[in-house]
């Protein structure tokens, strides 16, 4: 192989498995691009080793002009020539935000990393996994970096893993997973808050010089106040179509860290990773520790182009059966809550069937005998069914669904624990608390110590129970309603390793469950905030995005969702929330999963009638809702009414929901919606669906009109007052 003698490029052609490319000489430079469909990510290693990030954004069409890249720019000078690096090192010349810092086994807090070679591996078609080699010149200390490219859907994940071979411990003051380098003029950050029933309230706003730290220090999953999902636009704030934008988002559900550095030169530091908040890592020689996955995608065509890539990323790489099949649910909850019998659920089974949904799901309440569960304040933990409750168990409930024709769901919450509860009497030191202080609830709660193989034990057992009881259950909804508190366990040694070991223990319960049950629907379900991630959703085929059902709350809630995760994922159900008539609720709810948690007996016959048919409609549109391309239309922020559409990959049907999201007077669609993703070429009938018992449309729907009309000009789905909800079905006219 012959290399150039000031630098050399690599390019991702592959003619087998993988590519292993040696250190360069001194003399030489090293570039490597990391290519999706329209994306470059581009590494080059200097002469001295030093390994930096020159390129992110769409990518050029000749691969030999990346090394121009960096003569391009005149912003000024690099005292230290390392605010680029792809893996920024502290203790050595760095003076910012390190990706990395350690304490050697000799007490020295000094770090430098150097490139060392780099393999390239063909995974599929699709799939290539780059990975770089790094070394510290005078101690034996390694980091691997790792860059997972996906061809089709211009998506990246990228980790670390460290090891070294000193001749004692060293401690991990900061581990992070990736380190970018983005460079514009502006940078415009939108990021996520919120708290319970308030979930993803977007903020966006230009990053000045500094850190701007995006974290969570909460322990669990539940994820109460901020997203480790957040956008970067350049230059100006991206919009739908329009502008250079970057979406990042950390697949880990424990506490984690995103620093949003914006240096002296006017430059974009990201580093995301694991929150290194009280949890100094000690590392073994030979140990690895393994980051988790910091996932990005970028666009230069508008947010609306991003979202689509993660989407159709999503079903297909991450979320479990992404691309198949999902199940309409009535949900007794609301019906019921903590108050029900067999008789009461043998009711709400056979209204499953009347309603037209395919299984019922149990929810939170059905177990405790010494501690019954009447309340959220007593046997979380006691997972035996109630003798008073269910004197036949379960299963007799399971079996009455299968008679009825529908399938059978639960609830649960195995990783928190009620202090009154049987479980908490036996297993005192299994539950997550300081010794010496006093306890301190959130939801009457406390947190099992899931860094303990015994634990994990307990609660892989409480799912494999029910299976094992209960071969044809047939959903599984896994709640968690708690955060740490007095963060403490009895099982390690190193407390400062507990944030981490908990999550630890969390994916392996998750793992054993998935290798046994593979193919169970299982709902990711917590109490707020963030409630999300794709580490946690790899597992499970749907997550509930809020507790907060009011339909008129959920279009902006569903929204901000979409960005990041695609319709198939999003439990969206109907319950007796807000004050909007069923229909409203039903049309809301039909952006994703659908689900109802209504008491059927008590629907008037037009509304049930209603409901009937709004579920036949879905289920003839739910393939394109869940695997069909999303487009929004006109957001819910900036106008009186919100519309999205969805279309399949043929580009031959689709739907389009509209909402009235102002009571102002004479709020509506003034102006016609143009339609997006449409062939110009062809010919679209639009008709409108899930029509009120009674009330006939204003949409006439035996005309057509052409795909470029309906994008330059559109459609008005005619919203209003009397309007408020209006969904629209289109198909190609042959």
């Amino acid at each position: 192989m012959y290399f150039p003698s000031r630098c050399f490029t690599v390019v991702l052609f592959f003619t087998g498995l993988s590519l292993m490319i040696p250190h360069p000489s001194v003399a030489q430079e090293t570039t490597i691009p990391i290519l999706t469909e329209n994306n470059a990510l581009v590494l080059r290693a200097g002469k001295n080793g030093d390994l930096g990030v020159i390129f992110l954004g769409r990518k050029l069409s000749n691969a030999a002009e990346y090394d121009e890249v960096p003569g391009m720019f005149r912003q000024g000078d690099d005292y230290t020539n390392s605010l680029n690096a792809a893996y920024t090192p502290s203790g050595a010349r760095n003076l910012l935000e390190p990706a990395i810092t350690v304490t050697h086994s000799d007490g020295n807090n000094s770090l430098d990393l150097r490139y060392v070679s780099h393999r390239f591996t063909k995974v599929d078609e699709n799939v290539s996994l780059l990975s770089v080699e790094l070394k510290d010149p005078v101690y034996h200390f390694d980091v691997t970096l790792f860059y997972k490219s996906y061809y089709r859907e211009d998506v990246i994940e990228q980790w670390s893993e460290i090891r070294h071979r000193e001749k004692g411990n060293v401690l991990l003051q900061k581990y992070a997973s990736a380190n970018l380098y983005l460079k514009g003029d502006r940078y415009w950050l939108k990021q996520y808050h919120g708290d319970w029933a308030r979930e993803m309230q977007p903020e966006e706003s230009q990053l000045t010089h500094g850190i701007k730290t995006i974290d969570s220090k909460l322990g669990t999953r539940a994820n109460l106040f901020q997203s480790s999902s957040f956008m970067i636009s350049l230059g100006t704030p991206a919009t739908e179509d329009e502008g250079a934008v970057f979406y990042g988002s950390l697949e880990y559900s424990g506490n984690f860290r995103v620093d949003l550095e914006l240096d002296y030169l006017n430059n974009l530091r990201i580093i995301a990773g694991i929150n290194n908040y009280a949890s100094a890592y000690t590392l073994k020689p030979g140990e690895s520790f393994v980051t988790p996955v910091f996932l990005y995608t970028f666009s230069d065509k508008g947010k609306g182009v991003a979202s689509r890539q993660l989407q159709r990323w999503a079903r297909t790489y991450k979320l479990v059966d992404g691309n198949g099949d999902r199940q309409v649910l009535l949900n007794n909850w609301e019906a019921t809550y903590f108050d029900f019998n067999e008789t009461r659920l043998a009711e709400l089974i056979k209204d499953s069937k009347k309603l037209g949904a395919d299984l019922f799901l149990l929810d939170d309440g059905w177990f405790g005998n010494k501690y019954p569960r009447n309340d959220d304040r007593a046997g979380l933990g006691d997972w035996q069914e109630n003798k008073i409750k269910l004197p036949n168990g379960i299963s007799s409930l399971v079996r009455e669904a299968q008679n009825t024709g529908v399938k059978f769901g639960i609830w649960i919450e195995p990783e928190m624990v009620n202090p009154k509860s049987e479980f908490y009497e036996k297993h005192p030191g299994w539950v997550v608390k300081q010794p010496a202080r006093a306890e301190h609830y959130f939801r009457n709660q406390l947190v099992l110590d899931l860094s303990n193989p015994e634990v994990q034990d307990f609660v892989f057992g409480v799912v494999d129970h029910l299976f094992t009881e209960n071969p044809t259950l047939a959903y599984i909804k896994w709640d968690c309603n708690a955060v740490i508190y007095n963060a403490y366990s009895t099982h390690l040694r190193n407390q400062s390793h507990f944030y981490i070991e908990y999550v630890r223990g969390l994916y392996r319960v998750l793992e054993r469950i998935r290798l046994k049950y593979p193919k169970v629907p299982m709902m990711l379900c917590s109490g707020g905030g963030g409630r999300v991630d794709y580490a946690a959703l790899k597992y499970f085929t749907e997550f509930w995005p809020s507790d907060n059902t009011d339909p008129a709350e959920r279009i902006f809630i569903q929204w901000e969702y979409s960005y990041f995760y695609p319709a198939v994922s999003s439990s969206n159900h109907v319950t007796d929330w807000g004050k909007q008539p069923v229909k409203f609720r039903t049309d809301v709810a039909m952006m994703g999963k659908l689900g109802f948690d209504i008491v059927v007996s008590k629907l008037s016959e037009n509304d049930l009638r209603f409901c009937q048919e709004a579920i036949s409609n879905y289920k003839s549109l739910k393939d394109i809702i869940w695997h069909g391309d999303q487009y929004r239309l006109v957001s819910p922020w900036e106008s009186e009414f919100a519309s999205l559409m969805y279309i399949n990959p043929e580009r031959t049907r689709g739907v389009i929901f509209n909402y009235l999201v102002s009571s102002r007077y004479g709020s509506g669609s003034k102006l016609p919606v143009k339609l997006k993703g449409l062939d110009p070429a062809r010919k679209y009938r639009i008709r409108e669906i899930n029509l009120y018992p009674g009330i006939s449309s204003l949409i006439e729907g035996e005309k057509s009109y052409s795909g470029d009309f309906l994008m330059k000009v559109g459609f008005n789905p005619q919203v209003n007052s009397g309007r408020t909800s209006v969904v629209l079905q289109f198909e190609e006219v042959l």
